[in-house]
Protein backbone atom coordinates (compact mmCIF):
# COMPACT_ATOMS: atom_id res chain seq x y z
CA UNK A 1 0.00 0.00 0.00
CA UNK A 2 0.66 3.67 -0.38
CA UNK A 3 -0.16 6.45 1.36
CA UNK A 4 -0.61 9.70 -0.54
CA UNK A 5 -1.62 13.08 1.46
CA UNK A 6 -3.64 16.11 0.69
CA UNK A 7 -1.96 19.26 1.60
CA UNK A 8 -2.18 22.74 2.32
CA UNK A 9 -1.23 24.18 -1.29
CA UNK A 10 0.03 27.91 -2.13
CA UNK A 11 -1.03 28.88 -5.60
CA UNK A 12 -1.66 31.21 -8.14
CA UNK A 13 -4.67 33.72 -7.88
CA UNK A 14 -7.07 32.77 -10.77
CA UNK A 15 -6.58 35.61 -13.02
CA UNK A 16 -2.96 35.11 -13.15
CA UNK A 17 -2.41 31.26 -13.29
CA UNK A 18 -1.54 31.31 -16.78
CA UNK A 19 0.94 33.99 -16.50
CA UNK A 20 2.20 31.95 -13.50
CA UNK A 21 2.05 28.72 -14.77
CA UNK A 22 5.96 27.82 -16.69
CA UNK A 23 7.05 24.46 -18.17
CA UNK A 24 9.39 22.41 -16.14
CA UNK A 25 13.21 24.19 -15.36
CA UNK A 26 15.43 21.44 -17.12
CA UNK A 27 13.38 21.67 -20.13
CA UNK A 28 14.88 25.16 -21.23
CA UNK A 29 18.40 26.71 -21.15
CA UNK A 30 19.31 29.94 -18.60
CA UNK A 31 18.71 32.07 -22.21
CA UNK A 32 16.00 30.49 -23.33
CA UNK A 33 14.14 31.09 -20.06
CA UNK A 34 15.25 34.50 -20.23
CA UNK A 35 13.42 35.25 -23.29
CA UNK A 36 10.39 33.51 -22.20
CA UNK A 37 9.72 35.59 -19.38
CA UNK A 38 11.04 39.18 -20.79
CA UNK A 39 7.71 40.52 -20.80
CA UNK A 40 6.14 38.30 -17.69
CA UNK A 41 6.94 39.21 -14.42
CA UNK A 42 4.84 36.48 -13.19
CA UNK A 43 6.49 33.56 -14.43
CA UNK A 44 7.33 30.72 -12.20
CA UNK A 45 10.97 30.37 -14.05
CA UNK A 46 11.77 33.20 -11.62
CA UNK A 47 11.53 30.76 -9.26
CA UNK A 48 12.66 27.77 -10.68
CA UNK A 49 15.30 29.47 -12.52
CA UNK A 50 16.53 32.25 -10.34
CA UNK A 51 19.92 32.67 -12.16
CA UNK A 52 17.92 34.14 -15.02
CA UNK A 53 17.18 37.38 -12.37
CA UNK A 54 20.84 37.72 -11.90
CA UNK A 55 23.92 38.74 -13.94
CA UNK A 56 24.76 36.29 -16.40
CA UNK A 57 28.17 36.05 -15.39
CA UNK A 58 26.97 34.32 -11.67
CA UNK A 59 26.78 30.22 -12.40
CA UNK A 60 23.67 28.89 -12.26
CA UNK A 61 24.70 26.44 -9.58
CA UNK A 62 25.77 29.48 -7.29
CA UNK A 63 24.46 29.57 -4.03
CA UNK A 64 23.45 33.50 -4.76
CA UNK A 65 20.71 31.65 -7.40
CA UNK A 66 18.81 29.60 -4.40
CA UNK A 67 18.80 33.00 -2.51
CA UNK A 68 17.42 34.53 -5.20
CA UNK A 69 14.97 31.63 -5.85
CA UNK A 70 13.94 31.88 -2.09
CA UNK A 71 13.69 35.56 -2.44
CA UNK A 72 11.28 35.53 -5.45
CA UNK A 73 8.97 32.80 -4.14
CA UNK A 74 8.44 34.95 -0.86
CA UNK A 75 7.98 38.57 -3.02
CA UNK A 76 5.43 36.15 -4.89
CA UNK A 77 3.54 35.13 -1.44
CA UNK A 78 4.12 38.55 0.01
CA UNK A 79 2.51 40.54 -3.62
CA UNK A 80 -0.17 38.57 -3.27
CA UNK A 81 0.52 36.57 -6.93
CA UNK A 82 0.43 33.36 -4.47
CA UNK A 83 -2.33 32.37 -2.12
CA UNK A 84 -2.58 30.20 0.57
CA UNK A 85 -5.22 27.45 0.57
CA UNK A 86 -7.01 27.55 4.07
CA UNK A 87 -7.82 23.92 3.87
CA UNK A 88 -5.93 20.39 3.06
CA UNK A 89 -6.89 19.08 -0.39
CA UNK A 90 -6.04 16.96 -3.43
CA UNK A 91 -6.22 18.63 -6.78
CA UNK A 92 -7.41 17.25 -10.12
CA UNK A 93 -4.97 18.47 -12.69
CA UNK A 94 -5.97 17.39 -16.36
CA UNK A 95 -3.66 18.22 -19.73
CA UNK A 96 -4.81 18.44 -23.19
CA UNK A 97 -2.87 18.56 -26.07
CA UNK A 98 -4.58 17.75 -29.25
CA UNK A 99 -6.61 14.89 -29.26
CA UNK A 100 -5.05 13.23 -26.09
CA UNK A 101 -6.34 14.19 -22.49
CA UNK A 102 -5.04 12.83 -18.95
CA UNK A 103 -6.01 13.41 -15.50
CA UNK A 104 -4.44 12.84 -12.61
CA UNK A 105 -4.43 13.32 -8.77
CA UNK A 106 -2.15 16.10 -7.16
CA UNK A 107 -1.39 15.27 -3.68
CA UNK A 108 1.99 14.54 -1.65
CA UNK A 109 3.51 10.93 -1.81
CA UNK A 110 5.49 9.41 1.02
CA UNK A 111 9.39 9.61 0.94
CA UNK A 112 9.28 5.92 2.75
CA UNK A 113 7.32 4.60 -0.41
CA UNK A 114 9.95 5.99 -2.24
CA UNK A 115 13.08 4.59 0.29
CA UNK A 116 11.01 1.17 0.14
CA UNK A 117 10.74 0.82 -3.00
CA UNK A 118 7.19 1.37 -3.03
CA UNK A 119 7.55 4.18 -5.55
CA UNK A 120 9.39 2.22 -8.48
CA UNK A 121 11.94 3.82 -10.34
CA UNK A 122 13.21 3.21 -14.38
CA UNK A 123 16.08 5.76 -14.56
CA UNK A 124 19.65 6.56 -12.51
CA UNK A 125 20.01 9.78 -11.59
CA UNK A 126 23.34 12.16 -11.62
CA UNK A 127 24.70 13.54 -8.98
CA UNK A 128 24.97 16.84 -9.97
CA UNK A 129 21.41 17.48 -10.87
CA UNK A 130 20.24 16.07 -7.55
CA UNK A 131 22.82 18.35 -5.59
CA UNK A 132 21.20 21.41 -7.61
CA UNK A 133 17.55 20.24 -6.66
CA UNK A 134 18.36 19.46 -3.41
CA UNK A 135 19.60 23.40 -2.76
CA UNK A 136 16.84 24.48 -4.20
CA UNK A 137 13.69 22.71 -2.45
CA UNK A 138 15.89 23.00 0.84
CA UNK A 139 16.61 26.97 0.21
CA UNK A 140 12.97 27.89 -0.70
CA UNK A 141 11.42 25.12 1.89
CA UNK A 142 9.40 23.81 -0.50
CA UNK A 143 8.38 21.82 -3.55
CA UNK A 144 8.00 23.76 -6.63
CA UNK A 145 8.00 21.17 -9.50
CA UNK A 146 5.85 18.07 -9.18
CA UNK A 147 6.61 14.74 -9.63
CA UNK A 148 4.72 12.86 -12.60
CA UNK A 149 4.26 9.72 -10.77
CA UNK A 150 1.37 6.83 -12.35
CA UNK A 151 -0.59 4.06 -11.05
CA UNK A 152 -1.84 1.11 -12.40
CA UNK A 153 -5.88 -0.27 -12.68
CA UNK A 154 -7.53 1.32 -10.04
CA UNK A 155 -11.19 1.65 -10.56
CA UNK A 156 -12.39 3.31 -7.54
CA UNK A 157 -9.36 6.40 -7.62
CA UNK A 158 -10.19 6.47 -11.60
CA UNK A 159 -13.74 7.23 -10.71
CA UNK A 160 -13.02 9.56 -8.38
CA UNK A 161 -11.56 11.17 -11.08
CA UNK A 162 -14.27 11.32 -13.18
CA UNK A 163 -17.02 12.12 -10.91
CA UNK A 164 -15.03 15.37 -9.57
CA UNK A 165 -13.97 16.23 -12.49
CA UNK A 166 -17.53 16.98 -13.80
CA UNK A 167 -17.64 19.65 -11.22
CA UNK A 168 -16.68 23.41 -12.14
CA UNK A 169 -13.10 23.52 -12.43
CA UNK A 170 -10.46 26.00 -9.65
CA UNK A 171 -8.20 26.86 -13.21
CA UNK A 172 -9.00 26.55 -16.44
CA UNK A 173 -6.62 28.16 -18.98
CA UNK A 174 -4.78 26.98 -22.19
CA UNK A 175 -0.92 27.84 -22.54
CA UNK A 176 1.13 29.37 -25.06
CA UNK A 177 2.01 25.98 -26.74
CA UNK A 178 -1.82 25.56 -27.07
CA UNK A 179 -1.91 22.76 -24.38
CA UNK A 180 -5.44 23.24 -22.30
CA UNK A 181 -4.71 22.82 -18.59
CA UNK A 182 -7.73 22.29 -15.81
CA UNK A 183 -7.46 22.15 -12.17
CA UNK A 184 -10.06 20.54 -9.51
CA UNK A 185 -9.79 21.07 -5.69
CA UNK A 186 -12.06 17.97 -3.47
CA UNK A 187 -13.67 18.61 -0.61
CA UNK A 188 -13.57 16.70 2.75
CA UNK A 189 -15.55 14.13 1.96
CA UNK A 190 -13.77 13.23 -1.40
CA UNK A 191 -10.35 13.50 0.40
CA UNK A 192 -10.44 10.26 2.47
CA UNK A 193 -12.04 8.35 -0.40
CA UNK A 194 -8.67 8.81 -2.29
CA UNK A 195 -6.54 8.47 0.69
CA UNK A 196 -8.30 5.06 0.97
CA UNK A 197 -7.88 4.17 -2.19
CA UNK A 198 -4.15 4.77 -2.60
CA UNK A 199 -3.55 2.43 0.35
CA UNK A 200 -5.03 -0.07 -1.36
CA UNK A 201 -2.50 0.52 -4.13
CA UNK A 202 0.53 -1.58 -4.10
CA UNK A 203 2.69 0.72 -6.10
CA UNK A 204 3.42 3.95 -7.91
CA UNK A 205 5.83 4.35 -11.10
CA UNK A 206 8.18 7.42 -11.71
CA UNK A 207 7.09 8.41 -15.25
CA UNK A 208 9.14 11.07 -15.54
CA UNK A 209 11.38 13.60 -12.60
CA UNK A 210 13.90 11.28 -11.48
CA UNK A 211 15.81 13.61 -10.03
CA UNK A 212 13.04 16.15 -8.21
CA UNK A 213 12.60 13.03 -6.57
CA UNK A 214 15.32 11.78 -5.53
CA UNK A 215 16.23 15.54 -4.26
CA UNK A 216 12.72 15.69 -2.63
CA UNK A 217 13.44 12.23 -0.54
CA UNK A 218 16.98 13.35 0.22
CA UNK A 219 15.61 16.91 1.87
CA UNK A 220 13.23 14.92 3.72
CA UNK A 221 15.90 12.06 5.07
CA UNK A 222 18.27 15.67 6.39
CA UNK A 223 14.71 17.03 7.67
CA UNK A 224 14.47 14.37 10.10
CA UNK A 225 17.79 14.04 11.05
CA UNK A 226 17.63 17.55 12.06
CA UNK A 227 14.77 16.80 13.96
CA UNK A 228 15.58 13.24 15.71
CA UNK A 229 11.70 13.52 17.25
CA UNK A 230 10.09 13.32 14.32
CA UNK A 231 6.62 11.89 14.32
CA UNK A 232 6.07 11.36 10.33
CA UNK A 233 3.62 13.42 9.25
CA UNK A 234 5.45 16.55 9.06
CA UNK A 235 5.47 18.12 5.31
CA UNK A 236 8.85 17.37 5.06
CA UNK A 237 8.33 13.40 4.93
CA UNK A 238 6.44 14.08 2.15
CA UNK A 239 6.89 15.28 -1.79
CA UNK A 240 4.08 17.30 -4.26
CA UNK A 241 2.94 14.46 -7.27
CA UNK A 242 0.68 14.32 -9.88
CA UNK A 243 -0.41 10.46 -9.89
CA UNK A 244 -1.71 9.35 -13.11
CA UNK A 245 -3.75 6.26 -14.10
CA UNK A 246 -0.62 4.81 -16.54
CA UNK A 247 -3.38 4.09 -19.40
CA UNK A 248 -4.06 7.54 -20.00
CA UNK A 249 0.00 8.67 -20.42
CA UNK A 250 1.00 8.78 -23.94
CA UNK A 251 4.99 8.58 -24.61
CA UNK A 252 6.31 9.41 -27.71
CA UNK A 253 9.11 8.33 -29.27
CA UNK A 254 12.85 9.14 -28.27
CA UNK A 255 15.25 9.58 -31.62
CA UNK A 256 18.68 9.14 -32.04
CA UNK A 257 21.48 10.85 -34.26
CA UNK A 258 24.54 9.47 -34.87
CA UNK A 259 27.24 11.97 -36.30
CA UNK A 260 29.27 9.51 -38.55
CA UNK A 261 29.64 5.44 -39.55
CA UNK A 262 32.61 4.55 -37.72
CA UNK A 263 34.78 4.47 -40.84
CA UNK A 264 32.34 2.72 -43.09
CA UNK A 265 30.95 3.82 -46.31
CA UNK A 266 26.65 3.53 -46.83
CA UNK A 267 27.12 0.58 -48.72
CA UNK A 268 28.95 -1.22 -45.66
CA UNK A 269 26.99 0.12 -42.93
CA UNK A 270 23.56 -1.22 -44.84
CA UNK A 271 25.09 -4.49 -45.47
CA UNK A 272 26.15 -5.16 -42.06
CA UNK A 273 22.66 -3.97 -40.69
CA UNK A 274 21.40 -6.08 -43.06
CA UNK A 275 23.57 -8.95 -42.08
CA UNK A 276 23.45 -8.12 -38.00
CA UNK A 277 20.12 -6.71 -37.45
CA UNK A 278 17.17 -6.91 -39.52
CA UNK A 279 15.44 -6.74 -42.94
CA UNK A 280 15.55 -3.38 -44.75
CA UNK A 281 14.05 -2.23 -47.02
CA UNK A 282 13.69 1.18 -48.66
CA UNK A 283 10.85 3.51 -48.09
CA UNK A 284 9.47 5.74 -50.41
CA UNK A 285 6.61 7.55 -49.09
CA UNK A 286 8.01 10.30 -46.78
CA UNK A 287 9.66 10.08 -43.80
CA UNK A 288 9.38 6.76 -41.77
CA UNK A 289 7.62 6.01 -38.28
CA UNK A 290 7.97 2.80 -36.66
CA UNK A 291 4.10 1.05 -36.26
CA UNK A 292 4.90 -1.37 -33.91
CA UNK A 293 7.96 -2.84 -31.43
CA UNK A 294 10.95 -3.70 -32.71
CA UNK A 295 11.14 -1.84 -35.46
CA UNK A 296 13.16 1.17 -36.94
CA UNK A 297 13.36 3.36 -39.27
CA UNK A 298 16.84 4.83 -40.64
CA UNK A 299 17.43 8.08 -42.50
CA UNK A 300 20.54 7.79 -44.59
CA UNK A 301 21.73 10.29 -47.33
CA UNK A 302 18.68 12.09 -47.90
CA UNK A 303 16.97 7.73 -47.92
CA UNK A 304 14.53 6.68 -45.37
CA UNK A 305 14.54 2.45 -44.32
CA UNK A 306 12.66 0.70 -42.24
CA UNK A 307 14.59 -1.84 -40.38
CA UNK A 308 12.79 -4.71 -38.96
CA UNK A 309 14.59 -6.31 -36.22
CA UNK A 310 15.47 -10.24 -36.26
CA UNK A 311 14.03 -12.27 -33.67
CA UNK A 312 16.88 -13.90 -32.31
CA UNK A 313 18.37 -10.19 -30.98
CA UNK A 314 14.86 -9.46 -29.50
CA UNK A 315 14.46 -12.39 -27.02
CA UNK A 316 16.33 -11.36 -24.46
CA UNK A 317 15.28 -13.12 -20.77
CA UNK A 318 14.91 -9.55 -19.08
CA UNK A 319 12.31 -6.77 -19.95
CA UNK A 320 15.27 -4.21 -20.04
CA UNK A 321 17.14 -6.20 -22.26
CA UNK A 322 14.22 -6.49 -24.93
CA UNK A 323 13.29 -3.15 -24.92
CA UNK A 324 13.91 -1.29 -28.70
CA UNK A 325 16.65 1.06 -27.13
CA UNK A 326 18.21 -1.63 -25.51
CA UNK A 327 18.14 -4.00 -28.49
CA UNK A 328 19.87 -0.78 -30.72
CA UNK A 329 23.01 0.07 -28.12
CA UNK A 330 23.65 -3.96 -27.47
CA UNK A 331 23.54 -5.01 -31.22
CA UNK A 332 24.10 -1.35 -33.40
CA UNK A 333 25.24 1.47 -31.73
CA UNK A 334 28.00 -0.35 -29.63
CA UNK A 335 29.33 -3.32 -31.75
CA UNK A 336 28.83 -1.81 -34.94
CA UNK A 337 28.99 1.69 -34.61
CA UNK A 338 31.35 2.14 -31.54
CA UNK A 339 29.13 4.71 -29.13
CA UNK A 340 30.01 2.77 -25.99
CA UNK A 341 28.39 4.98 -23.46
CA UNK A 342 25.53 6.85 -24.70
CA UNK A 343 25.31 9.67 -21.71
CA UNK A 344 28.50 10.89 -23.03
CA UNK A 345 29.80 9.66 -26.23
CA UNK A 346 30.05 13.14 -28.26
CA UNK A 347 28.68 11.03 -31.53
CA UNK A 348 25.37 10.97 -30.30
CA UNK A 349 22.56 12.81 -30.04
CA UNK A 350 18.70 12.48 -29.43
CA UNK A 351 15.31 14.04 -30.29
CA UNK A 352 12.39 13.34 -28.60
CA UNK A 353 9.62 12.71 -30.81
CA UNK A 354 7.75 16.09 -29.87
CA UNK A 355 10.16 17.51 -32.80
CA UNK A 356 9.00 15.17 -35.39
CA UNK A 357 10.92 13.65 -38.22
CA UNK A 358 11.22 16.48 -40.07
CA UNK A 359 13.60 17.55 -37.13
CA UNK A 360 16.15 14.42 -37.82
CA UNK A 361 16.21 15.35 -41.32
CA UNK A 362 17.21 18.65 -40.91
CA UNK A 363 20.15 17.61 -38.54
CA UNK A 364 21.58 15.07 -41.07
CA UNK A 365 21.56 17.53 -43.41
CA UNK A 366 23.43 20.10 -41.03
CA UNK A 367 25.59 17.88 -38.48
CA UNK A 368 24.73 14.38 -38.43
CA UNK A 369 25.12 11.72 -40.77
CA UNK A 370 22.50 8.94 -39.80
CA UNK A 371 19.39 9.38 -37.84
CA UNK A 372 17.14 6.59 -36.36
CA UNK A 373 13.23 7.02 -35.56
CA UNK A 374 11.99 4.66 -32.80
CA UNK A 375 8.84 3.04 -32.03
CA UNK A 376 7.94 4.55 -28.15
CA UNK A 377 8.35 2.93 -25.43
CA UNK A 378 5.13 1.49 -23.58
CA UNK A 379 3.87 2.27 -19.97
CA UNK A 380 3.80 -1.54 -19.76
CA UNK A 381 7.45 -1.90 -20.57
CA UNK A 382 8.33 0.83 -18.18
CA UNK A 383 6.54 -0.88 -15.34
CA UNK A 384 7.65 -4.40 -16.03
CA UNK A 385 11.49 -2.75 -15.90
CA UNK A 386 10.65 -0.82 -12.65
CA UNK A 387 9.48 -3.82 -11.34
CA UNK A 388 11.93 -5.76 -12.09
CA UNK A 389 14.53 -3.03 -10.45
CA UNK A 390 16.42 -3.06 -13.44
CA UNK A 391 17.00 0.68 -14.77
CA UNK A 392 16.14 1.86 -18.71
CA UNK A 393 18.89 2.71 -20.97
CA UNK A 394 19.00 6.61 -20.85
CA UNK A 395 16.63 8.69 -23.09
CA UNK A 396 14.23 5.89 -23.41
CA UNK A 397 11.19 7.72 -22.94
CA UNK A 398 9.74 11.32 -23.38
CA UNK A 399 6.33 11.98 -21.99
CA UNK A 400 4.18 15.18 -23.56
CA UNK A 401 2.28 17.04 -21.91
CA UNK A 402 4.95 18.49 -19.49
CA UNK A 403 3.60 19.10 -16.07
CA UNK A 404 3.46 22.89 -15.41
CA UNK A 405 5.36 24.26 -12.29
CA UNK A 406 3.94 26.79 -10.10
CA UNK A 407 0.34 25.91 -10.55
CA UNK A 408 0.33 24.05 -6.85
CA UNK A 409 3.11 24.35 -4.39
CA UNK A 410 3.52 22.43 -1.23
CA UNK A 411 5.59 23.84 1.50
CA UNK A 412 7.88 21.89 4.02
Amino acid sequence: MVKVKPFFALRPKEELVSKVAALPYDVMSSDEAREEVKDNPYSFLHIDKAEIDLDKSIDIYDERVYAKAKNNLEKFENYGIYINDNKKRYYFYRQIMNDHAQTGIVGCASIDDYLENRIKKHEFTRADKEVDRIKHVNTCSAHTGPIFLAFKENHELESIIKEETEKTPLYDFVADDSVRHTVWESSDEVNLKIEEAFLKTDALYIADGHHRAASAVKVGVMKREENPNYTGDEEFNFFLSVIFPAKSLKILDYNRLVKDLNGMSDEEFLKIVEEKIGTITEYKDGAYRPTKKHEIGMYLNKKWYKVEFYNHICNANTPVKRLDCSILQDNLLLPILGIDDPRSNKRIDFAGGIRGLSYLEKRCNEDMKLAISMYPTSLDDLMAVADSGDVMPPKSTWFEPKLRSGILIHKI
